[in-house]
């Protein structure tokens, strides 16, 4: 390789790095913790979604598969690992999520201290009900959650569409189908007359 390629080419590897920086400002994504997946709840103070003790890392309703919806006055499965941190065993008692529907807990959950409690196994145990609208996926509601001793612990959780990752998960009750175009009949030659 002559001289003259070797400095064009040092020069586009010395310039990636200034260009990359180009969009690091004081809010670009860069500068913050970024968790790889898109299920993750928000990042509060440098903590995935934690709080006296409690830590959520990783909350997602399940909404319908991609194209279709939610319906109206629907439900959904709310989707929460929740690992308890404290030396004392908690419970989530209830939740709630504003004027955007009920949230329904089947038991208060159980939460040992330092093991980590998945209430989507073996099947959901909290759902999100009478939604007031319909959900596509890409939403996000801010849900309240009732811990016995940890208290309140407020966090806007994402309503994920049942693809990628999340195919495997059983479909969310109420979904309505995306539409599907209707085939027209071609016209079919008329039938022979019986002699």
């Amino acid at each position: 390789m002559t001289s003259r390629r070797w400095n064009v080419v040092a020069a586009a590897f010395l310039a990636a790095p200034v260009l990359a920086g180009c969009g690091a400002g004081v809010g670009a994504t860069t500068n913050k913790p970024y968790a790889p997946n898109e299920a993750q709840v928000l990042i509060e103070n440098g903590a995935y979604g934690s709080s006296r003790g409690i830590h959520i890392p990783q909350a997602f309703i399940l909404g319908p598969d991609s194209g279709s919806q939610l319906a109206w006055r629907g439900s959904a499965p709310i989707y929460l690992n929740i690992l308890n941190t404290a030396g004392t065993p908690d419970t989530l008692q209830a939740a709630s999520a504003g004027s955007m529907g009920t949230v329904k807990i089947t038991a208060p959950i159980q939460l040992p201290s330092n093991q980590l409690v998945n209430t989507g196994k073996p099947a959901p145990q909290i759902m999100l009900e009478a939604i007031p609208k319909s959900l596509r996926g890409g939403e996000s509601i801010k849900l309240d959650l009732q811990f016995a001793n940890a208290g309140i612990m407020s966090m806007n959780v994402p309503v994920v569409t049942r693809s990628r990752e999340f195919a495997t998960y059983p479909p969310a009750p109420n979904a309505t189908p995306p539409a599907t175009p209707t085939a027209t009949p071609s016209p079919s030659a008329p039938a022979e007359e019986a002699h």
